[in-house]
């Protein structure tokens, strides 16, 4: 068939068909995908057994609740920010911290603290880099913004993360930071690891056919919140890791890998009330201001809560 006619006969089952009131945005956009997907098969000879096993790995992947997964490992997630950030340029705002991708595990209802939090419970203390990280918050105005929200979430050793993990304690390696009246926040954890795609996954299955590795780099997410301001989804880097340019899930980006300094010296040391070296980072958020020139900065989606 050509495109014209498969254009036309997917309009008959779509739009043509319906015999009550419809939502004109669900029309559009289904007409669009069944109507793509139509001339993909077409195109490309899709054999009905092709057909069905694709729908069995969609199947698949959501029984594993692996879509979210999935999603970021083909770029789909990657594509939604590079049209937010076209949004915005559009809209005159530049010069932010970057955003990069939020990932698929998030939970909602970490505990709140003013200025500083612990994320880590202890349990791999033994074994871990200790880490604080510490920055400050600028509104649009350049000035720092006290109050504002930074929640923070990142794995453990194992690559694994808390809710998930069931072995671990709840909340571990999460907190909300508010920052205090000079816009500052700081946190102590553990140095993150990086990870990979569950093995035995769908998403691995895909990308071992697609000639792909499933590794991320060690990173550290964040949602940073300001009344008046855009929200910013992002997440930094770890500098030095063997994945930070070749992510699977394509999230690494210029801006989000600051430097990790080693901290030796016995009196700082001594301030952190430790007994061994360990690893600092500074990094500044700079939020954009609320605008209607550009689509809402708060993404719906469905997300744990604990």
């Amino acid at each position: 068939m050509t495109h014209t006619e498969i254009d036309s006969l997917v309009k008959s089952w779509i739009i043509d068909s319906a015999t009550r009131p419809a939502n004109p945005r669900v029309q559009q956009v289904v007409l669009r995908l069944v109507s793509d997907l139509c001339k993909a098969i077409e195109d490309l000879d899709i054999q009905a057994s092709e057909f069905w096993k694709g729908l069995e790995y969609l199947s698949a992947a959501g029984a594993r609740n692996e879509l979210g997964l999935l999603t970021p490992g083909l770029g789909l997630e990657r594509f939604i920010d590079i049209r937010a950030d076209e949004a915005e340029a559009k809209a005159g705002l530049a010069g932010g911290t970057p955003r990069t991708i939020e990932g698929p595990l998030y939970v909602a209802g970490a505990p709140e603290s003013k200025g500083f939090a612990r994320l880590d419970d202890g349990s791999e203390s033994d074994k871990a880099e200790v880490l604080f990280m510490q920055g400050t918050v600028y509104g649009a105005d350049g000035k720092p913004l006290p109050n504002t929200k930074v929640e923070v979430w990142h794995a453990n050793l194992l690559g694994n993360y808390s809710f998930f993990d069931q072995t671990q304690s709840s909340f571990n390696l999460r907190r909300s930071i508010i920052t205090d009246e000079n816009g500052r926040y700081q946190f102590r954890s553990i140095m993150p690891m990086g990870y990979g795609c569950p093995p035995d996954g769908t998403t691995q299955q895909l990308l071992d056919l697609l000639g792909r590795h499933g590794r991320r780099p060690a990173h550290i997410h964040f949602f940073v919140t300001a009344d008046g301001h855009r929200k910013l989804t992002t997440q930094i880097n770890i500098d030095g890791d063997e994945y930070l340019w070749d992510d699977f899930a394509f999230a690494s980006r210029e801006g989000l890998v600051p430097a990790v300094t080693r901290i030796s010296a016995p009196d700082q040391i001594s301030a952190k009330d430790l007994n061994a070296p360990f690893a600092s980072i500074d990094f500044d958020f700079h939020l954009y201001a609320d605008t209607a020139k550009a689509p809402s900065a708060e993404v719906e989606r469905n997300r744990a809560a604990a």
